[in-house]
């Protein structure tokens, strides 16, 4: 498994959809005033919803098609007018989604971003949607989209969201027909179905069938569908297919405008198994490691342990070299040069097991400083939850024991369900989207989130006494190396520097590949480049290299001299 650490306030997929029906205690008016953060009067309960005192809104705005009343601009007026044409006591009211913004787009970009989205995938389409940005804290930029569930027509009246399909016969074939469409098939021999008594039974058949056997018409109404002929918009709209579409396309369009802007983050909408990743979607191995282990799955928490064994190994292997050389060394260039550059491939090693660990360490540590504020969060939603679910849950058992004809107190409690109602929808929302920035799927993940931070940061202590050890280890390399360079004083520099650079090419491949084996698949090639030229930076190669250069140059110009004099002195004897 391998071990992802989120950084901290990065770009994360979140797209989240709801249903605002009437049957759960929601109204359209209601999530509209939550939403924009305003007051709003429902018409259809003649409750008022005062949403102004709620903190975090960022941006706010109705979005119509063209052929939509312009007057629908107010809120107020259009989901009154969504409320009126659902009669029903358990209508669906509205569409909603809730979607995380990316934190990269500056906030006109964020809105740029959401209204090309809602154009493009809404109200091309012939729906009216009112969306708002909220972020409380500055770090969980957020959008609601409310959108219209009936289609409207090219005059802005509402469609039919379903039609009565009656179920008729002809020659013992049954098929349904709307009103329309029967109008046509009665023509054709299509007849409508009506319960008639047979006995104590009542039984479905044609008026033709029912007379020659002299049966009694049961009720007027005639056999249908159970839920009727839903209009094609409406069924496309509601279906699981035009879900992963719009899903698809949140992501499309975020990328868009990340790569538009310069940004090299991208998001995915799609779970790790359609992507064709064998990880698990979370971060949490916790207990499960060695389970994984025994399957065959390296589990990175093993795996921190057993690189740690394999960098004693190698330091053991690094520590037993150098004292070898420390006792091989003699006064000739050639040994000197060998030692020296031994000296300074090991000092690569360290540089790039100090890196190595640099990066593990700083990368925990951010993950640590991201996770900690969020599980307190989580912590106050859940109580919130609970405190306003039970709140909600007393008011309803008041409401249930109200006397109708307390017509005051019953708007109250009405009103009050509502504003708790959504305010319960807005928290829940919000630990959606910290369980998925969590890698969470559910509740029950964020056990496995405490339990990892007190192991990481018993992790990093372990990480710290190995940076203490390279980092005291490379000081005594760097020591012997000072003086392996005071012994060669006494001999032609150049000489010792053409010899280092002779042997420099296979004693910095046999570096690579001593880290190599000990880090596997692990290793970074960047990271050994950035280690070679920390090396070089320690011993000021640079500047040798400048003096070298300089003690060439005066040797070149002393032998052009003598040549030169020499030329001098043969011309003038010749004369």
């Amino acid at each position: 498994m391998v071990l992802i650490i989120r950084e901290r306030d990065m770009a994360i997929y979140h797209l989240e959809a709801k249903v605002v029906s009437r049957g759960a205690g929601r109204s359209a008016v209601a999530a509209s005033a939550y939403l924009s953060c305003s007051r709003l009067y429902n018409d259809y309960d003649g409750i008022q919803h005062d949403y102004t005192r709620k903190q975090g809104l960022v941006w706010q705005e109705v979005l119509l098609p063209e052929y939509a009343p312009q007057e629908w601009q107010d809120r107020e007026k259009l989901w009154n007018a969504v409320e009126e044409v659902e009669t029903a006591k358990d209508s669906r009211l509205a569409r909603e989604f809730v979607v995380a913004l990316p934190i990269e787009l500056s906030r006109e970009q964020q809105i740029e971003l959401l209204q090309d989205f809602i154009r493009e995938q809404f109200v091309s389409d012939g729906m009216c949607a009112d969306a708002a940005i909220h972020d409380t804290d500055g770090h969980n930029p957020h959008a609601h989209i409310l959108l219209t569930v009936r289609p409207l027509d090219e005059q802005g009246h509402w469609q039919y969201k379903t039609e009565k399909e009656y179920l008729c016969m002809r020659n013992g074939e049954e098929k349904g027909f709307t009103a329309a469409e029967f109008k046509v098939a009665q023509a054709e021999g299509w007849e409508k179905q009506y319960p008639y008594k047979v006995g104590k039974k009542k039984v479905y058949m044609t008026p033709s069938a029912a007379e020659a056997q002299g049966l009694i018409r049961a009720d007027k109404h005639p056999k249908s569908t159970r839920y009727g002929r839903q209009n094609p918009i409406s069924e496309r709209w509601n279906s699981e297919e035009q879900l992963l579409v719009w899903r698809a396309a949140w992501a499309d369009a975020t990328n868009h405008h990340l790569e538009r802007y310069g940004h090299d983050e991208r998001i995915d909408h799609r779970s790790n198994a359609a992507r064709g990743l064998d990880e698990q979607p979370t971060i949490h191995e916790g207990v499960t490691a060695r389970a994984l282990e025994r399957k065959g799955i390296i589990a990175d928490r093993c795996e921190i342990n057993r690189q740690i064994k394999a960098d004693n190994a190698l330091l053991r292997e690094l520590k037993a070299e150098i004292k070898k050389l420390a006792a091989l060394v003699a006064r000739t260039v050639p040994v000197i040069a060998e030692a020296m550059e031994n000296l300074r491939a090991n000092m690569i090693v360290f540089r790039y097991q100090l890196r190595h660990i640099g990066r593990g360490r700083q990368r925990m540590i951010d993950y640590i400083h991201a996770v900690q504020p969020k599980l307190v969060r989580y912590t106050e939603l859940v109580q919130e939850i609970r405190g306003k679910s039970k709140e909600r849950k007393s008011l309803l058992a008041e409401k249930k024991e109200t006397p109708f004809y307390l017509i005051p107190k019953q708007h109250e409690l009405s009103r009050r369900i509502a504003e708790l109602t959504e305010e319960l929808e807005e928290l829940k929302s919000e630990k959606d989207m910290l369980l998925h920035s969590l890698e969470c799927s559910d509740d029950a993940g964020i056990a496995a989130v405490k339990k990892d931070i007190p192991t990481m940061e018993a992790t990093l202590k372990k990480l710290s006494q190995q940076e203490e050890k390279y980092t005291a280890e490379l000081n005594d390399a760097l020591q012997q190396y000072a003086e392996l360079k005071s012994q060669s004083a006494e001999f032609d520099s150049d000489e010792l520097q053409d010899a280092r650079l002779a042997l420099r090419p296979a004693m910095e491949r046999s570096a690579v590949d001593c880290v190599q084996s000990a880090y596997g698949n692990k290793y970074d090639p960047l990271m050994m480049y950035d280690s070679k030229r920390d090396v070089a930076n320690l011993l000021h190669e640079e500047a040798e290299g400048c003096s070298i250069r300089e003690r060439l140059r005066q040797k070149q110009q002393q032998k052009t001299k003598q040549k030169q004099d020499k030329k001098k002195s043969r011309d003038s004897w010749e004369r």
